[in-house]
């Protein structure tokens, strides 16, 4: 395997001259891991679905790109000849990465296919031990919006085989770790606007004009707009895209509602690229009245166009707009508060004022962010074990999993004799969250009489010397490479308290490590024999809430350096594990020490505040064995000559009473 940054990376997707939105972020992908200094390739298609799957047209009008084309693209593969997805899998055996964007479930056979000719993937001809490219789901809807039978049972399959998943809101997560995904991380959808830079904009001194941009499905709720539109006088709305099936059909019937008569104008078809920032400049409001979404860009869109944004309050919208301030949200499918949203708006000057409010987007950010989670994807090794037609492991199966951590779901499958017994989480609604597949034997055997006293479970870093002790030691028993010592070091006296406390034996805790794939926890544990459900989240986002856990349904939960807590978010974090552990469940965080003046960090009496609300909330502290933890704050502090920077990193393992 390439270092992280020289990966050989094939990126499998529709590009241009296929046109929407999944193409454009598809070739932005491929031009953005270039631009961080990987070898890629770009894997398209030359015929990509049958009609009777899109009866639209699929090529952009016209030819003109929505956004530049990546000049290494191969067009090798075509719907109608499975031959050629065998062929260009087997073109991609010495890559690093196959990255396959994942668009519908019909296209799910032929990638199976070509990942299986890759040897990419958790599939049984993965020889075991023998390099092979790491497989990465980028999955824009794990599931349609408009499902069709056996869309599940297709998506289940993929999941199952490939090494990893990235989606773009926690809803999709859980419903990843639902179908089998064996890893899954949430990164915000970067943008990928097309159309170019906003134009100058004409002053309307009309009421307001709306915009509706984009394919018109049933699940975009352009039909209820226009019904709620027509309770509202004096209010425009345009009605720009593609008008699909009986969706279409409805949209350009209400427009001859006679309460809509003059009002609203419907253009069907693609708006290419070259129309969108004259068609944005022409409108006061971008609506986005969704009846279910996952992630769009559309916000983004209208954002950079200056426009303020009225949207319905799914998906990542309710993240993107700030209502009352820069737009308007609605609860999705109420007609009622569409048509009271839609009045403020009528009413003078309200559409400008929420306008002046606007702020162009981050258009480099979110990239870099993207960017790094699927390096971080791509650049850890996967498990050697392969798994079998079924999803489960090689190793013999036995009826001896069930134990201690039952009572959390079903234990799925167990291997005979086995120190790691695989359980699953269950969100709310009961359903099985992921399948978590029991290997033969932990690859090496640590015990407590292995863990020396020295290793604490709550303890204070403000020596160098100690983080490289920490790694020096975990090396010594055995455990996978770290570079950061740090982390190093964070990790192992969270491995240390889990082994001593929440051990039983058989490797069942379950564990939730949302500490990103930077920090060693995750692999150092699953290398000793359990299987901890690891997250890579973006923004304020918790384990708990991407998950949707049951109250009292978790043994361990873990966020360590470098994605600790801090400050801002530990109370959160410590409130949060109060309901999702169980008794005698453990939470591990590291968190930042420092002076008044160094941003997110605490001190002596921050902790003591901390460990306050901790108790009040049933924790009590583990491992600080002289139960001077704060004592040892401000003697650390003593060594330090700068007020605005962290002179130290706290570990802190409570157990739940």
């Amino acid at each position: 395997m390439s270092s992280p940054a020289a990966l050989k990376i094939a990126v499998v997707g529709p590009t241009h001259p296929y046109k929407g939105g999944v193409a454009s972020h598809t070739t932005m992908v491929a031009h953005e891991l270039a631009e961080a200094g990987h070898d890629v390739t770009l894997v398209s298609w030359s015929h990509l679905y049958p009609s009777r799957l899109y009866p639209g047209e699929q090529a952009v009008p016209g030819g003109a790109a929505d956004v530049p084309p990546f000049p290494r693209t191969i067009r090798a593969l075509s719907w109608a000849r499975p031959d050629t997805w065998v062929r260009t899998g087997r073109r991609l055996r010495d890559f690093d990465v196959v990255v396959v964007v994942h668009v519908i479930p019909a296209v799910v056979p032929a990638h199976l296919v070509l990942l299986r000719a890759a040897g990419a993937g958790r599939t049984p001809s993965a020889s075991v031990g023998a390099p092979r490219p790491r497989s990465v789901v980028i999955a824009h809807n794990v599931l349609p919006h408009e499902p069709h039978r056996g869309d599940r049972e297709l998506m289940g399959q993929l999941f199952q085989r490939v090494d990893a998943v990235l989606v773009h809101s926690d809803s999709q997560a859980r419903l990843a770790y639902e179908l089998g995904a064996a890893r899954v991380s949430v990164a915000d959808l970067p943008p990928h606007l097309p159309g170019g830079a906003p134009v100058d904009r004409v002053e309307h001194p009309g009421p307001p004009r709306l915009l509706a941009l984009g394919m018109v499905r049933d699940y975009k709720g352009v039909d209820l707009l226009m019904e709620a539109l027509a309770e509202v006088p004096g209010l425009s709305l345009t009605v720009a895209g593609e008008m699909w099936g009986a969706s279409g059909e409805r949209v350009r019937a209400l427009a001859h509602d006679p309460r809509l008569r003059d009002r609203v104008e419907v253009h069907g078809g693609y708006v290419p690229a070259d129309r969108l920032a004259p068609l944005l400049a022409r409108h006061d409001v971008l609506a986005l009245t969704y009846r279910s979404a996952t992630a769009s860009q559309n916000v983004l869109l209208g954002q950079q166009h200056g426009l303020p944004v009225l949207a319905s309050d799914v998906g990542t919208f309710g993240a993107q707009v700030r209502d009352g301030v820069d737009g308007l949200l609605v609860p999705p499918g109420d007609k009622a508060a569409l048509v009271a949203a839609l009045r403020r708006l009528a009413q003078p000057g309200y559409a400008a004022q929420l306008r002046a409010a606007v702020r162009p987007p981050d258009l480099h950010g979110p990239w870099a962010r993207y960017i790094g989670t699927i390096e971080a994807l791509g650049a850890v090794e996967p498990a050697a074990e392969p798994l079998d037609d079924h999803g489960r492991s090689g190793g013999p199966q036995g009826a001896d999993a069930a134990g201690d951590g039952a009572d959390v779901g079903t234990v799925l499958e167990a291997s005979r004799g086995a120190r790691r017994v695989a359980g699953h989480l269950k969100h709310r609604s009961g359903s099985v969250l992921r399948r978590l597949v029991a290997a033969s034997r932990p690859e090496v055997v640590v015990t407590r009489s292995d863990l020396p006293e020295w290793i604490h479970a709550s303890d204070i870093l403000a020596d160098g010397d100690d983080a490289d002790e920490a790694k020096a030691f975990a090396r010594a028993l055995g455990l996978p490479r770290v570079g950061d010592s740090i982390a190093a070091w964070a990790a192992l006296g969270a491995l240390a308290a889990i082994v001593r406390v929440r051990d039983d034996g058989r490797r069942s805790a379950v564990i939730v490590d949302e500490s990103g794939m930077r920090s060693p926890l995750s692999r150092w544990a699953r290398a000793i024999g359990f299987e901890p459900v690891e997250l890579e989240l973006t923004g304020r986002r918790s384990s708990v809430e991407v998950l949707d856990v049951d109250t009292a349904s978790l043994d361990v939960i873990v966020r360590l350096h470098p994605g600790g807590c801090d400050a801002d978010d530990i109370d959160e974090a410590v409130s949060q594990a109060s309901w999702a552990l169980r008794s005698g469940g453990l939470l591990c965080v590291t968190l930042p020490i420092g002076g008044a003046g160094a941003e997110g960090a605490l001190g002596p009496a921050d902790v003591r505040g901390v460990l306050a609300r901790a108790h009040d909330l049933g924790f009590v502290l583990v491992g600080d064995l002289d139960g001077d933890i704060t004592g040892r704050m401000r003697r650390a502090s003593d060594t330090s000559t700068r007020a605005d920077a962290a002179y130290g990193l706290l570990r802190l393992t409570l157990r739940r009473r």
